[in-house]
Order: structure tokens, then sequence, then C-alpha cells
């Protein structure tokens, strides 16, 4: 077993194709194959199931693929280090977040940078989760953090948390509920940004519901301002209005009996080796995340049950996500 052999199938497992795989790297495709029959004989297992088009790795497959690009990471800090002298990760690392991930991880993550990794410059571009999906694609961000992604063999997604769904108004107001049912929320018109309404129609679509929506409005300030004007209520992540609601000035109810949520997902391209700076932003990102989830914003008041993120594949159904 060799360096360059891992990185054959590293290749290959993030690719899902020996043929794309072997043109990526440029090397020929029966010469590929045998590095991989190899590794197998070796290690005394299938890692690979060769479908007409494409492979599937074999659950020892997936566990062989941890490992290797554990070794690949920890290679290239290496390698990052002696090439700057030991000196610690710097460089421009440009983070994708949206109208409600920015806000509420931006001053956690600053401060963390400031502290621990001064040398690193950080760029922040604001946007919505296609855009950022868009973004990582073209080289743009180097990190993203995204919402209910789709599949993609170009960009490798880590699960932060899921969060749910709730209806928020304002304080005291008649519209206040401690809870809405399926059916309550398909007959009370809400206002949401139009990502987070179709994330919802779609996880209600199990149920054959739809939310009733009074105006679909891309500005979560507007939407804040509008909640606590008493003008309407709002169908939004939990954390995106949680210090209002720690503050008495709007309250959250869930919908009782649906799991409407969505999922915070940190993107990477999947074909571009990260830098030593990025894997610390990354790990700091992660940090934040967990601090933020200790901290109850990704619950409801009183909750203190933290929902991690479901070890699953990401949502086929759009890239029309947010936030």
């Amino acid at each position: 077993m060799d360096l360059r052999g891992i990185r054959y199938f590293v290749q290959i497992a993030e690719l899902g194709s020996i043929t794309r795989a072997a043109q990526h790297l440029r090397i020929a495709q029966p010469a590929l194959s045998r590095h991989i029959h190899a590794l197998e004989d070796e290690l005394g297992v299938p890692l690979l199931v060769r479908l007409p088009r494409g492979v599937r790795l074999t659950t020892a497959g997936r566990q062989f693929l941890e490992h290797c690009q554990r070794i690949l990471r920890e290679l290239g800090r290496a390698q990052d280090g002696l090439r700057s002298g030991g000196a610690a990760a710097q460089g421009q690392v440009i983070l994708g977040v949206s109208p409600t991930t920015g806000p509420l991880l931006l001053p956690g993550v600053v401060e963390r940078m400031r502290r621990q990794c001064p040398q690193i410059s950080l760029k922040v571009v604001d946007g919505f989760s296609n855009q950022l999906y868009d973004w990582l694609q073209a080289g743009r961000a180097d990190i993203a953090v995204l919402t209910n992604p789709v599949n993609s063999r170009s960009v490798k997604v880590t699960p932060l948390i899921s969060e749910p769904i709730v209806v928020f108004a304002k304080a005291q107001a008649r519209a206040a509920k401690r809870f809405f049912t399926v059916a309550e929320l398909a007959r009370t018109p809400v206002i949401s940004t139009e990502a987070i309404r179709i994330i919802a129609d779609e996880q209600l679509q199990r149920h054959r519901s739809r939310v009733s929506v009074e105006a679909e409005i891309d500005a979560v300030e507007a939407i804040r301002r509008i909640v606590l004007r008493g003008i309407s209520i709002a169908l939004m992540p939990v954390s995106t209005f949680h210090d209002d609601v720690t503050a008495g000035n709007i309250t959250a109810a869930p919908v009782a009996d649906a799991n409407i949520h969505r999922i915070l997902t940190l993107g990477q391209q999947a074909e571009r080796r990260p830098s030593a700076a990025i894997d610390e932003v990354v790990q700091i990102m992660a940090a934040e995340v967990r601090a933020l989830a200790e901290d109850g914003v990704f619950s409801l008041p009183g909750n203190t049950v933290k929902k991690p993120a479901p070890r699953t594949t990401p949502q086929k159904k759009t890239r029309k996500q947010e936030q």
C-alpha cells in the first residue's frame, strides 16, 4: 500500500467513476483498475462495486475512504508546515454565508480566528444557498454554509446541525400559539423566504399539505420587523430570531405533528485538496456551531435536547435552497 494507490482510490470514490478518475488523474483506465485491485487484494476485502455507470463504495470501502482522506489531510498539513518553515497557517480564505447563517455564525467565527489564527485573512461573501453552491463549483468560494444541498460529486458537504423550522409571532399577539398542527399551518397565512417555504413544502408533502404563504420576502431583517410590529407571523428556522425570543419580544411555536427542519452543512470543492488555512477555518466553523448548539440557539426555548445533523445523503429535490 502506497500513497499513490491511496490517492487513486480517494479520487475514484469522490468522483464515483473509474473512467472520470482516470481522466482527471491523466492515467490509463486499466492501470488505475490494477491499482484498485492490488489494494483490494492487500486488504482482503472489496472496496468498490462496479456498476454499469460508475462505481459504488462497499461498507469496507466507505470505512477505508475515511482513513485515506484523513491520511491525505495530515500529509497535506505536514507539507504546508514544512514549506512555511513550521509557521502557522496563513493566506486568504473565502467563506460563503447566507442571510440567516451570516449574522448567527460570523461574530463568533471572527473572534475565534483573531485568537487562534490571526495570520489568516477571511473574506466573506453573502448569498442564498443555491448561489453559494454555484460559487463553490466555480472556485469563487473556498467553503460555504449550505442548507439541504443536493447530491454532487463536485461539492463535498459535511453536516453541521439540524434545526426545526418554527412559526414566529409577536409576543402577546393574538396569533401567538404554543404550537401549530399541520392542518393549522396549511390554513394560516405566514411570511417566509422562498427557500424556506420550498423546504417546508417538500417536507409537508408526506402529510399532503402545503404552507399557506401570505408573502415571500427574501430579506430576513424585513421579516423580523414585520413580526415585531405584529403585522404577520413568519415561518423560519428557529435560530433566525433567537435573540428576540430570548428577550421576550417574539414567540416561537413548533409544528407539533411534523418534523419540519433544515440541515446546515459545510460545503467544499470535492476535487480540491484544502489548504491548511481552509482546514483551520473549517474547524473553527464547526466549533462555533457546537458552541451555539450548547447554548440552545438551534433549539426551541426550554428544549435542552440538541438534534445532531443526520448522517444521511443530502436531499435531491431542488437547488432552490437557502440560507
